[in-house]
């Protein structure tokens, strides 16, 4: 990888996100727990839900990721509370799509996650990208288990 596509990679955006991600920590009394580990680089997500209603009523994240992998935790936190099940499973459908087949962005509210279109290039970095939203559709999917 070049500079110059560390750079374009790791943006001002990218890294301002990475550096604010709402929801951090845990919950003491979620409906739902999950934790995600990237196999290739050791990222981690551990996120908790409390479901209501079929929505996302609260919502903690423990992140320990690249800087890819924590803007996409920003991005999510700033965006779960409410959310259904179906909702979250679609952005993580439609995220894996804008990165491996060059899909368009995910649906509003979801479509903050553009500013990690230069990360298509990247195959090795969508597993630390797509953690945050695979742990947060488990933790909701058990709610329903429940």
């Amino acid at each position: 990888m070049s500079d110059r596509d560390l750079v374009n990679l790791y943006s001002g955006r990218i890294l301002a996100l990475a550096a604010d991600i709402p929801h951090l920590g845990r919950l003491t009394a979620p409906t739902g727990s999950a934790r995600k580990r990237s196999p290739l680089c050791g990222s981690t997500v551990t996120v908790d839900v409390v479901m209501q209603d079929g929505v996302v009523a609260d919502f903690a994240q423990d992140v320990k990721a690249c800087a890819l992998g924590q803007a996409a935790a920003s991005i999510l936190g700033s965006v779960i509370l409410g959310r259904s099940r179906a909702e979250l499973e679609a952005a993580r459908a439609d995220l894996r799509k804008m990165l491996q087949d060059n899909g368009p962005l995910p649906a509003r509210p979801f479509d903050g996650y553009e500013v990690l279109i230069p990360a298509r290039e990247y195959a090795n970095r969508h597993a630390s990208i797509l953690l945050a939203l695979d742990a947060a559709c488990e933790a909701a999917g058990q709610t329903e288990l429940a």
